[in-house]
């Protein structure tokens, strides 16, 4: 029994390298390799559209963040929706609780951008 056990350990350990698999997962980062490149060369030809791709990168990244401003807004307005449904008693200890948890989340937020 242990020897089955041992056979089916091994067998599933080599399914893990298989030839096809790792070949196919090659040729793909050789392909993606290639592509880059030649993105990286025509980008060099023309400094015109490098610079238009910059600007434009640059301007996702400020949307992304506005998004997510938005969004932590939204989350706020919906906890203090959420609030006023609870009664007082509760609503200023969960309304501090709440406040703390967010002023350490945004901090967070802050801290990786």
């Amino acid at each position: 029994m242990p020897e089955d056990n041992i056979a089916s350990i091994v067998r599933s350990q080599l399914e893990v390298f298989r030839t096809e698999d790792l070949l196919v997962e090659a040729l793909r980062d050789m392909v993606k390799d290639e592509i880059k490149r030649h993105v990286r060369q025509k980008l060099d030809e023309n400094p015109q559209l490098r610079k238009e791709i910059k600007a434009a990168i640059g301007e996702l990244v400020v949307a992304k963040i506005n998004e997510t401003y938005a969004l932590l807004k939204l989350t706020k307005c919906g906890a203090e929706l959420g609030l006023t449904m609870i009664p007082k008693d509760l609503r200023e200890k969960i309304g501090k609780d709440l406040a703390s948890l967010l002023e350490k989340e945004v901090s967070q937020v802050i801290e990786k951008m």
